[in-house]
């Protein structure tokens, strides 16, 4: 996968040509043709030979024009025997060619003047493009072509159609390519053994084949990316990731953190004020955490359960025992009504037995923030809750010991890297006077699919709570059209008459990727995603709408509004009326997609859920059905469904199971998401897909110990071939 968003261009080849000083070796590349490069992931030559294609075209024979059909792409030769500029309907080149079988039309709607004279009549030319019915017969439009003399022999290689970017000719490419081949080491990195034991070619011949296919090549498999070639640079891509993976494990044992091991009467005094008993899997994994907690080395361990496991009250006892060794925690969440629902339970846990809170967030007053800074780095504060703002610059912690980041996926690459490199420890108190680390809790509730686990999670250390709480009655979901509107309206006022509160969420519009349209009322050019900053103004305005709409429905009811652009006080007062019952009826954004627990709401409904990812449908409903009334979720779709948007309510619809959603997610959307580093343009994995391509992926785990453990050489050159530049970013 590339990082930000390439396509396939194809570019003709007869365009102005140019001089040999325009095409310097891939040593030293011009300041723009670089500035392309750089775009597709390319800053060193052998980048180059990793850049692989995503197609090929079979340019190693002829088909007789009279045999080219619609539906498959092709190459003709025949002389040009008729060549005119019409300007009707717009200004084009047509040129008629022919051989032996019959005649065919080229057309050009974007044609320089020498073209046109290049194409004149007796012209011997080469097309490759696709015939199609026109109406003066067959013809192919803007088909890559070249000028041939008599006896010009035919290519022997399949022609590769590279990713490329804006203003980066497929010949540019081409020739980068092969010149980077020709000059860049392809001698193996792993023991002659591996290859043998999986029947997979030399990593030079596995480049050659997939740059340079020989004709006969199985152009299927090539394109399908299950070819033996393919297979190999699979294996090598997820071999470096796992090294990658296991380095970094290695190295953070060899890191000090504080031990904390002592238990005291806070842990118990927890405890025994709980109005509830811990489950077995909250015990399970609180033990798992208390072990890595008195270890000497920093814990990075990541806490993964489903909506409503109790993950939070296992974070609580993790801060205590931080507050009990004389250190401080910090609890990090990525949005503020998150980070306002920990620092409520928090306080209502903590609090009474004497542990000093401190809140910190964006929207703060400058007062309240210097405040609480001066709280935390005095030490006076033994537990701060809050958003990014924690680690920003200017917040400096007395004796930070445990770190938690909750919903840690939607902290991008960069966050979480100035997170690590912020320098919040215990400076010189170490061994040595080396710097002591905190540890680190990680929390998720989207759970984490296994070969996700398997690829981008191998560093950390996991704790998964496996079920939930005794008394959490399921939820019932509910597909219902939007002509239907007025029987959900009836739901909503029954529901509200009854004593119970509703959600009504309405949908997020955004430009990559699940948004497929506008709200009534929002028209815009059929086809065009809004920007970001019209995005925010349209799910702005929608919320409005409905509000307005919702309110003047139900006159007799307190209906509430909350989305990410009320202010911070604004906001935390309606979620306060709300979990106070004043209000009854809730119109929200996905500002209330995690952190929201009000148990007698025990009705949802989400407009427009067919614009809305799995995860978050799973999680949206996630806020009902905590309490002791049956619950329902309505999922209000717009017809036509599409087909991907058919598929999502489709799972939603059939299953409440959370690893089971975030799989079929993973599947349709890949792994980005999960980890926070689509928004940040770094790269994930190229060639290998962590689902299909599993066999490869457990083999990657299995060869990577061993080849730490008795080929080091053979792993360091690995990943210096691989990893280049990139290590940091895969290891987050």
């Amino acid at each position: 996968m590339r990082a930000k968003t390439v396509h396939a261009a194809v570019d003709g080849l007869a365009g102005p040509r140019k001089r040999a000083r325009d095409h310097p070796s891939p040593s030293s590349p011009p300041s723009s043709l670089k500035t392309k490069l750089a775009k597709l992931g390319i800053h060193r030559d052998f980048d180059l030979v990793l850049h692989l294609p995503l197609r090929y075209e079979d340019e190693t024979r002829l088909t007789p024009i009279a045999e080219a059909h619609e539906g498959a792409p092709v190459q003709v030769e025949g002389t040009v025997i008729d060549s005119q500029i019409a300007y009707r309907p717009r200004r084009q080149l047509i040129c008629r060619i022919e051989d032996a079988s019959g005649l065919l039309h080229l057309r050009f709607l974007n044609f320089y003047g020498s073209q046109a004279k290049a194409l004149a009549p007796g012209a011997r030319v080469r097309a490759f493009g696709e015939a199609r019915p026109g109406f003066f017969g067959a013809e192919m439009i803007h088909p890559r072509y070249r000028l041939v003399r008599a006896g010009m022999p035919l290519p022997e290689a399949l022609t590769p159609i590279y990713p490329t970017t804006a203003g980066l000719p497929q010949a540019t490419l081409r020739r980068r390519i092969a010149e980077a081949l020709a000059q860049c080491e392809l001698d193996e990195t792993l023991p002659a053994d591996i290859p043998e034991r999986f029947g997979m070619p030399a990593f030079r011949d596995a480049v050659d084949a997939l740059h340079r296919p020989r004709p006969g090549e199985d152009a299927r498999a090539l394109t399908e990316r299950s070819h033996p070639a393919w297979q190999r640079m699979k294996l090598e891509e997820l071999l470096a990731q796992q090294l990658s993976m296991r380095l970094h494990y290695r190295e953070r044992k060899r890191k000090i953190a504080p031990a904390l091991s002592r238990a005291g009467a806070l842990t118990t005094g927890l405890l025994e004020r709980l109005p509830f008993r811990l489950t077995r899997a909250q015990r399970r994994v609180w033990v798992e955490i208390e072990r890595d907690l008195g270890q000497t080395h920093p814990m990075h361990r990541l806490l993964q359960g489903d909506v409503g496991s109790g993950k939070t009250v296992v974070a609580a006892l993790s801060a205590l025992r931080a507050v009990e060794n004389g250190l401080q925690a910090a609890v990090m969440a990525p949005t503020e009504i998150l980070a306002e629902q920990h620092f409520r339970k928090f306080s209502e846990w903590l609090a009474p037995l004497g542990v000093q809170l401190t809140w910190l967030s964006g929207s703060q007053k400058k007062k309240e923030r210097a405040a609480a800074a001066a709280d935390i780095a005095s030490g006076a504060t033994r537990v701060a809750v809050g958003t990014h703002a924690l680690f920003q610059e200017g917040i400096v912690f007395q004796s930070l010991g445990l770190a938690i980041v909750d919903e840690q996926h939607r902290f991008g690459v960069e966050q979480r890297l100035a997170l690590r490199a912020k320098g919040l420890c215990i400076q010189g108190s170490g061994a040595g006077g080396a710097d002591v680390e905190p540890h680190q809790l990680m929390m998720s509730a989207t759970p984490i699919p296994r070969t996700l686990s398997m690829s981008y999670y191998a560093d950390l250390d996991v704790s998964l709570i496996d079920e939930l709480p005794p008394g959490r009655l399921p939820v019932t979901t509910k597909l219902i059209a939007a002509e239907r509107r007025d029987e959900v309206l009836l739901r909503v006022r029954e529901a509200c008459r009854a004593g119970r509160q509703a959600y009504w969420v309405c949908p997020l519009i955004e430009d990559n990727g699940v948004a497929a349209e506008a709200p009534a009322g929002n028209a815009r050019a059929p086809g065009r995603r809004p920007g970001r900053r019209q995005a925010e103004a349209l799910q702005l305005q929608t919320v409005l709408d409905t509000h307005a709409r919702l309110a003047a429905e139900f006159p007799e009811l307190r209906v509430g509004l909350a989305h990410g652009r009320l202010p911070g006080a604004d906001k935390a007062a309606v979620m306060a009326d709300f979990a106070a019952g004043k209000i009854q009826l809730l119109v929200a954004t996905t500002v209330i997609e995690v952190g929201v627990d009000v148990p007698n709401a025990s009705l949802m409904i989400i407009e427009h859920a067919e614009r809305f990812g799995l995860a978050q449908l799973h999680q949206l409903r996630g806020r009902v059905g905590r309490g002791v009334a049956d619950s329902v979720c309505i999922l209000l779709y717009q017809k036509p469904l599409g087909e991907r948007a058919r598929a999502r309510l489709k799972v939603v619809y059939e299953s409440s199971d959370g690893f089971d959603i975030a799989r079929q997610d993973l599947l349709m959307r890949g792994p980005g998401e999960y980890l926070g580093v689509r928004q940040s343009g770094a790269p994930l994995l190229r060639f290998a897909d962590i689902e299909r391509d599993v066999g490869l992926l457990e083999a990657a785990r299995e060869l990577a110990p061993q080849l730490l453990q008795q080929h080091p050489e053979h792993a360091r050159r690995h990943l210096a071939r691989w990893m280049a530049g990139k290590s940091e970013l895969m290891n987050v």
